[in-house]
């Protein structure tokens, strides 16, 4: 057992400091602390003492030095046993701290911000409070250290239970948390300062270090047979699947969270009311209209048939009136996901009692800073998001007859969609409404056949996005056949003339992008 004599605590989340201060105190052990956390300590009628004065160095440069000092760091690294070390400490005045309480400048909610600037997040990188972790879990026979707010009833219950000692368990468990913690902390910062001094280049530096903290467990992954988990990146600042709150229902599979991410990162992409019906990660419909319930019945009507069981997603509240229509017109939903839903759509909602219901706070677009991750068996790969935004001065007319400004706009919709569907990836529109979606074949005019087949008489004037070029002109005289009276795909095919031609034939317009969207 360890006897806490001293203590220091410095700590950027003070909840629930004042009660283990007050408790420390009752065990008559002295309370050296900095700043904010001497002034909470203070104001709760605990004496402490300002760790400047047990210094003797006040603290500098903007608080940037206050900590670092022998004998801050001789008395938590003094081996107690050690003959020499004690000797040398009482030359030089040095104290034993036997306690350390510290938790970490927030670097990670800081950098998660999406205006925060480097600066900002350099002025958020803790030097003393790492430093004195380790210092203190390196010697852990002798010194208490703690970095989680969590952790305090159970120390503080110790406390008292063994009359203001700890036993050497505790200790050793808590410094096994503190090094998983800084370990944490310098990884963070890592991967900020190397994503900052890689922009304009390759996604990465020569090493990747990512840390997940899990989210939870799952019943299980892609199939029964095998054992999942869901972990969160606790540095990304995202709106996300990642950061919602689930308000009702049954708990998430491993494929309802890769689905609700398909839902809500197509929404994200339209300011204007957006709604998506997902299923296997891949649009049944989507759609963008006047209101959230229009939206939803016009993404509904693309492919009624494969929504049953599907993935709802909005960007925005839903309210009464939009989960009267979603209740009413759907025949089985698995989960909604959407920024908000007020109290009326909730009570309607509660009656299917295993519908998800999933609410991301601060709801915007994705931002240019997030890294898409795909992994491989021994390996990673890493890319910026599909974040590139086509307007209409970006498009290249190359047929003889331009689309009109109607067929642009859908055109562009259709465009945004596309990009959110595996390849080989065909996207039929009428307006800002999905009509038909060819998904995932091996071949670009399969994929064309499907989305056709799809859409059935919708075809008629409908506008075709494709995420890639086309190699050949079938899939233009399919999309003839159906009707298709406009075109938007990349190009950069070396049948490029041949399908322009084909188009010229058949009276279709065709514009170019300049890029590609493919999703695999």
């Amino acid at each position: 057992m360890v006897r806490i004599k001293r203590a220091l605590v410095s700590v950027s989340d003070k909840t629930g400091i004042e009660d283990l201060a007050k408790t420390l105190n009752e065990f008559g052990a002295e309370i050296l602390s900095t700043g904010g956390t001497a002034k909470k300590i203070k104001d709760s009628g605990i004496p402490v003492k300002d760790v400047s004065d047990y210094t003797g160095f006040p603290e500098m440069m903007n608080g940037r030095v206050k900590t670092l000092h022998p004998k801050i760091h001789g008395g938590l690294l003094a081996l107690r046993e050690n003959k020499d070390h004690m000797e040398v400490a009482k030359k030089h005045s040095i104290g034993m701290i036997d306690m350390v309480v510290v938790n970490l400048y927030p670097f990670e909610k800081t950098v998660a911000k999406p205006d925060v600037t480097l600066e900002e997040a350099i002025e958020n990188i803790d030097i003393g409070g790492p430093s004195m972790l380790r210092s203190a879990a390196k010697n852990n026979r002798s010194v208490a250290v703690i970095t989680n707010p969590d952790k305090y009833p159970d120390i503080i219950k110790e406390l008292k239970e063994n009359k203001g000692s700890l036993s050497e368990k505790t200790l050793k468990d808590l410094a096994v948390e503190v090094f998983k913690r800084t370990s944490e902390y310098d990884s963070a910062i890592y991967g900020y300062l190397n994503a900052a001094s890689c922009e304009g280049r390759a996604a990465g530096g020569e090493k990747l270090n990512l840390t997940f903290e899990k989210a939870q467990d799952l019943r299980y992954g892609e199939n029964p047979h095998q054992k999942a988990a869901f972990y969160k990146d606790p540095s990304a600042g995202e709106a996300a699947v990642a950061s919602a709150n689930q308000l009702q229902g049954k708990e998430l599979s491993f494929n309802n969270i890769i689905d609700l991410n398909a839902a809500i990162e197509i929404v994200k992409d339209f300011d204007a009311p957006a709604a998506s019906v997902i299923k296997h990660t891949n649009p049944c419909g989507a759609a963008v209209a006047d209101s959230l319930p229009q939206a939803y019945l016009d993404a509904l009507g693309c492919d009624r048939l494969s929504a049953f069981g599907s993935i709802v997603g909005f960007n925005g509240k839903v309210d009464k009136k939009l989960a009267e229509v979603v209740m009413k017109e759907a025949d089985f939903v698995e989960c909604i996901i959407a920024p908000s839903f007020d109290s009326a759509a909730r009570e309607i909602f509660s009656k299917k009692k295993n519908l998800r219901l999933l609410e991301v706070p601060g709801f915007r677009k994705t931002s240019n800073s997030e890294r898409d991750y795909k992994k491989v068996v021994g390996g990673l790969l890493v890319q910026d998001m599909d974040l590139k935004v086509v307007k209409e001065s970006d498009l290249k007319v190359v047929t003889k007859k331009a689309p009109s400004k109607d067929e642009i706009k859908s055109l562009l919709f259709g465009w945004v969609i596309v990009k959110h569907v595996k390849s080989n990836a065909i996207v039929l529109s009428q307006g800002t409404k999905t009509v038909g979606v060819g998904a995932g074949q091996m071949s670009r005019v399969d994929s064309v056949i499907i989305a056709c087949r799809k859409a059935g008489n919708k075809t008629k004037s409908a506008t075709l996005a494709s995420d890639a070029f086309f190699p050949k002109r079938d899939a233009v005289d399919q999309a003839h056949r159906a009707g298709i009276k406009a075109i938007i795909q990349p190009g950069g095919s070396k049948g490029d003339g041949e399908i322009i031609a084909a188009c010229d034939e058949y009276g279709i317009t065709m514009v170019f992008t300049g890029i590609r969207h493919f999703k695999h």
